[in-house]
């Protein structure tokens, strides 16, 4: 029988190389898969949710690995293509003082993602369509996938749900504002940090500007992350509620903490809870996933969550 999907999460899966030392001294290397979506997607799968990703998949020698792990995690990969590019790789490198990333990125299989790879049928069987700006970031076709798809998506009251997510380490912010501002009409739930997003893609940070300028755009729910209040702001219906970081006491590693409060919310809202409630749920989520290393090893399974409720 075929598996009920209700969110289709559209992104790129990278090959996370880790070291536990700074990247000068380690010898060795763990190998681990991870990427912005694929945090999320994962998320919501080990919180019981029923997720497909849609993406494409390098034949180098990770495609097996890459697949096999998705499918580990109970996330639909029927949607994902094959081609022969590589695929994209990160190294990162915990010290107690420090923190060591780099991106390898260009040309991967993910950049041949095009509006080809998702149809109107497969739209509408859907609760909830979720991507990033770097995914749109990643070429001109992944540029329209995402926007036809929320376009998509809108006209058949699908909900879409989208995070900028910008980092300067491959993106530029006016590129970026761009990306946003091309699919703001078609997106019903938005996630931003007050920092990395609103601050730097346009200079505000105001939480009720940045609110009312994203409601009068359309977007029905608003989600602001302020690491300088410790907490979410989530706006729906024109009322602001705050949820505090949760436990930030015992956090030893904040990695994607960003990504999975995303996948929680999204969970919890297709479930049945209010935005407000989505927040606080979310909270827990990504609270939990503080508490160990590792962005996808740590993210924390329902039952965990749940006797934290």
């Amino acid at each position: 029988m075929e598996q009920k999907i209700d969110i289709a999460i559209i992104g790129e899966c990278l090959i996370e190389l880790s070291a536990n030392g700074s990247l000068a001294d380690t010898s060795t290397l763990n190998k681990f898969f991870g990427g912005d979506t694929v945090t999320t997607a994962v998320t919501v799968a080990r919180l019981g949710g029923n997720v497909t990703y849609l993406t494409k998949v390098g034949n180098d020698g990770f495609s097996e690995f890459i697949l096999s792990s998705l499918k580990k995690e109970n996330i639909d990969t029927s949607l994902i293509k094959t081609n022969d590019e590589q695929n994209g790789m990160y190294i990162v490198s915990h010290t107690l003082d420090n923190k060591e990333v780099l991106y390898y990125k260009r040309k991967t299989a993910a950049t041949k993602l095009s509006v080809e790879d998702f149809s109107e049928e497969a739209i509408k069987k859907l609760k909830l369509v979720y991507s990033t700006g770097v995914v749109q970031s990643l070429s001109a076709n992944a540029r329209e996938l995402i926007r036809e798809t929320f376009k998509t998506a809108k006209a058949n009251d699908v909900l879409t749900a989208y995070d900028p997510n910008y980092t300067s380490c491959f993106m530029n912010s006016n590129d970026t504002k761009e990306l946003f501002e091309e699919i703001i009409e078609y997106t019903d739930i938005m996630f931003l940090s007050l920092k990395n997003d609103a601050l730097r893609l346009y200079e505000v940070d105001s939480v009720d500007k940045i609110m009312n300028y994203m409601w009068e755009k359309g977007v029905k729910i608003v989600v602001i992350k302020s690491h300088i209040d410790n907490g979410y702001y989530t706006g729906y219906n024109g009322d602001i509620n705050f949820t505090s970081f949760y436990n930030t006491q015992k956090a030893i590693d904040t990695t994607a903490s960003g990504d999975v409060f995303n996948g929680g919310f999204l969970y919890a809202l297709i479930n049945g809870y209010t935005p407000a409630d989505s927040a606080k749920f979310a909270s827990v989520v990504s609270g939990l996933q503080t508490q160990n290393y590792g962005a996808i090893q740590a993210i924390p399974y329902k039952d965990a969550v749940m006797e934290k409720i």
